[in-house]
Formats: structure tokens, C-alpha cells, sequence
């Protein structure tokens, strides 16, 4: 019987169900795209801002702050940009902000005149450099020269070339008082002559003198007289080496008015001959009977338009002006 009894006895079979996570839907992949996609409007925002000009950026403010007044009245504003890189115009950097410009014949003939002005300045520039290469090469070249270099400068001023030739205390390019020149100054001039020859440049000459009255000045003749008398006679002798005289601008005498050392009035090097090969502006300032350049500093300014000068007419040469026969002693070398 107990046997029977554990036969008939019921198996219960206990089933554990484990719990699992709830169903979150797909909600936060709509939240994360929303985030890239504010993140990428972000980005391309902060890239428009950095790539468009001032102006352009007034321009859309101005739209935005009154649209209706823009779309009633008509007006600048964003529309009149098909692109909002080229900002409605030529030039990115204008603070005005947009407008609807085209490119009109006469700005268009504006912009070809100031390139081809830019372009003749450059290379009128590039041709007084050459100049003067040439010149240093011919002084160096040149074994008589080359022992008087010191005395010739050269530089480029804002008039052009500008050559000079200075006195040195023992030696001096004219005679004391007179404008007879040396042998060597003839030779140095003849030389800066020929090396000339070639360009199409008008040409500027100036005498000067140091500090040093001239004796017997009150009578007449002084050191205005004696400074423009040896421009002169250094423009005889740059027209004997070859340089066409037509090219000859402008010769005057400018006395000590302009010395080469301004705190050493008596100095040598102040008597000297400054020839400058002229570029346009200056020629147009000579011509024009008034400055129209723009100068800054001492160094920089023209020395025929910083005085008064004494002009003497390069088309009718004259024998050198020799100083009054006078009573008392002759002044030092100048």
C-alpha cells in the first residue's frame, strides 16, 4: 500500500519567472538627434559669422530689426546679395553695410587707371634702382673715381635718384669763391653724365655752400649768386657728357639754406652739387609751380620747394660770375 501511496503522490514542478527591464520605446535617439542637429546649426552659425564681412553682418541686422519696412519700401538689405561671401559688392572689407552695386563702366575704368598708376609707379621705381646700381658700378669701376667714392652719396628720396657730390675740407670740388671746378669734379660729372645718358627722366640740379659769408655779400653777389653759378656750371658739364639738356628740368642756387649737416653749419660737406633724376611726381610738382606730394620729416623734403631758390634759366649758359674785385682779405675754401 505505501508503495501504491508514493506512486499516486502528485510532483509539483515550482517555475521561476525572472523580472525584466520595462519597455523605454525609442524616444531618446529623436532627443539625440535633435541635440546633433542644433550642435551642427550651432557650428555652421559660428562658421558664417567668422567668414562674413563687417558690413555684411550690419546689413543682415538691419534687415532683420525692420523686414517689412525693407519688403514695402524697398532698400538694401539681405536680398540684395545673391551670395553672403561676396557681401552684395567688390571689396569684403566695407563697413557700409550691403548694396546692390554692379561693377559700372566707370568703376570699372576707375579701378584699371589706379592698377595701370600702381604698375608705372612700381616700375618707375624698380628703374631708378637699376639707375643707381649702374651708377655705384660705374664709380667703383672707375679706379679715379673709386678714390673720390666718399664724396659722392647716393640715395632714392621722394623726389627720385638723388646724386650728390660733397666737398671734402681738403678737397674741394670749385676753386675758393668761384665756380671753377677741379679737374676731378669735371671728371666725376662727366662720368654721372654719361651713366645718365640712357634714362628719360628730367633731371634737377642744385648748388650749395656751408655757413661761410661771402665777402663783400651786401654788394650783389653772394652765396646765392656763387651756389647757382656752380649748379650751372655742373649742368655744362653733364650736357658735354652726353645728357640731352632738354632733360634738364630745373638748375637753382640754394645758398646754405639747406645744409647737409644742420648742426654743423661750416662743415665741408655742405658745399656741394645735389643732382636728382625727378620721378613723375616730382616732375608734375616742378612743372605744376607748387608741391603736390606728400613729404614727412626733414630728410624727405624737396630742397627746391623747402625755400625760396635762386633760378637760373639752363637755356641760356653763361661764363661763371666771378666775385668784385674787394679791399679785404678772401673768405676760407667753400
Amino acid at each position: 500500500m505505501a508503495g501504491d501511496a508514493k506512486k499516486l503522490q502528485p510532483i509539483i514542478v515550482k517555475k521561476i519567472k525572472k523580472g525584466g527591464h520595462a519597455h523605454h520605446g525609442g524616444a531618446w535617439k529623436i532627443a539625440y538627434a535633435d541635440f546633433v542637429t542644433a550642435m551642427m546649426a550651432f557650428f555652421l552659425l559660428m562658421w558664417l559669422l567668422g567668414s562674413t564681412a563687417q558690413g555684411d553682418l550690419k546689413g543682415i541686422a538691419d534687415y532683420f530689426s525692420s523686414p517689412l519696412k525693407v519688403a514695402m519700401q524697398g532698400g538694401t538689405g539681405s536680398g540684395d546679395s545673391s551670395s553672403i561671401l561676396k557681401g552684395g559688392g567688390r571689396d569684403l572689407t566695407r563697413s557700409t553695410g550691403q548694396t546692390n552695386q554692379s561693377d559700372s563702366p566707370k568703376d570699372k575704368k576707375t579701378y584699371n587707371l589706379q592698377a595701370a598708376k600702381a604698375e608705372a609707379i612700381r616700375a618707375e621705381r624698380a628703374h631708378l634702382q637699376e639707375l643707381k646700381q649702374k651708377v655705384e658700378k660705374m664709380i667703383s669701376g672707375n679706379a679715379q673715381l673709386a678714390q673720390l667714392a666718399n664724396q659722392i652719396r647716393l640715395d632714392i628720396t621722394t623726389e627720385g635718384l638723388r646724386i650728390q657730390i660733397v666737398d671734402e675740407q681738403n678737397r674741394p670740388m670749385f676753386d675758393s669763391g668761384r665756380s671753377q671746378m677741379k679737374e676731378y669734379t669735371r671728371e666725376i660729372l662727366r662720368e654721372i653724365g654719361r651713366a645718365l645718358g640712357g634714362s628719360e627722366h628730367k633731371v634737377s640740379l642744385s648748388g650749395h655752400t656751408d655757413a661761410t659769408p661771402f665777402p663783400g655779400g651786401e654788394r650783389g653777389y653772394s652765396n646765392w649768386e656763387l651756389s647757382a653759378d656752380r649748379a650751372n656750371a655742373a649742368r655744362r658739364e653733364l650736357v658735354a657728357a652726353g645728357l640731352d639738356e632738354t632733360r634738364m628740368l630745373r638748375v637753382v642756387g640754394l645758398a646754405a639754406s639747406v645744409p647737409f649737416k644742420p648742426a654743423e653749419p661750416f662743415d665741408a660737406s655742405n658745399r656741394r652739387i645735389s643732382i636728382i633724376v625727378m620721378n613723375r611726381q616730382a616732375e608734375l610738382a616742378v612743372t605744376r609751380d607748387g608741391p603736390s606730394v606728400e613729404v614727412s620729416g626733414v630728410e624727405s623734403v624737396p630742397e627746391a620747394l623747402a625755400v625760396k631758390p635762386l633760378i637760373v634759366p639752363s637755356a641760356q649758359p653763361s661764363a661763371p660770375r666771378q666775385a668784385p674785385p674787394l679791399s679785404i682779405a678772401p673768405a676760407p675754401p667753400r
